[in-house]
């Protein structure tokens, strides 16, 4: 009986030494908060971080996808700051986890692809696409709102510098994810351009 009890408390030590490992790693223990709609998280974000949290928008891990496929990730320690802020401006999250492990990993929103000449960003269901060369815009796919057409327009053959954000004129979920792949392409351009200078 006593072997029994010296594997028990030698498996619970190990998991837990795993544990903290993992989150040492990670730096800081995370929240994910989850919504209802997309434009809650939306709303959330920008409310979030006008009050001054680190937060980042992106995907909750796949067992965990119901109503909104985007949410919040913030620091753990500031979760009750975080929903007190949040409650003052009559929004509610669905639910708040904590984030630990790879089975609990958000999913980022925003991935990118490089072409050679060209490099893709994507985000969500939204797709910038700028040359190395000159930062210029090649195209912009994706997404089904009306409001694609007409930002794409404003959007092509500008130089990723200079070129108007999509959130100054887009209102719809696409226009915010055409927004998160234009501030990537832009901050990767940016970094290439004066690694290479």
């Amino acid at each position: 009986m006593a072997r029994f009890w010296q594997a028990l408390f030698s498996f619970f030590s190990r998991s837990r030494k795993n544990r903290s490992s993992s989150t040492e790693k990670a730096g800081r223990s995370r929240s994910f908060v989850s919504f209802q709609e997309t434009g809650e998280v939306i709303r959330a974000e920008r409310l979030l971080q006008e009050a001054g949290f680190s937060v980042e928008v992106m995907g909750p891990p796949p067992w965990l996808r119901r109503g909104c496929d985007m949410g919040i990730v913030c620091n753990a320690v500031e979760e009750p700051a975080i929903r007190t802020t949040l409650a003052a401006n009559n929004l509610h999250p669905e639910d708040v986890l904590p984030l630990a492990g790879d089975m609990l990993a958000p999913v980022s929103l925003v991935h990118t692809v490089d072409y050679g000449a060209f490099f893709m960003v994507r985000a969500a269901n939204m797709k910038i696409t700028i040359a190395w060369e000159d930062g210029r815009i090649c195209n912009v796919s994706g997404g089904g709102c009306p409001d694609v057409p007409y930002l794409a327009g404003k959007l092509l053959g500008r130089s990723i510098c200079d070129a108007e954000e999509p959130r100054t004129e887009g209102q719809t979920l696409c226009s915010y994810a055409l927004q998160k792949a234009f501030l990537e392409g832009r901050r990767q351009w940016q970094e290439a351009k004066n690694g290479s200078s």
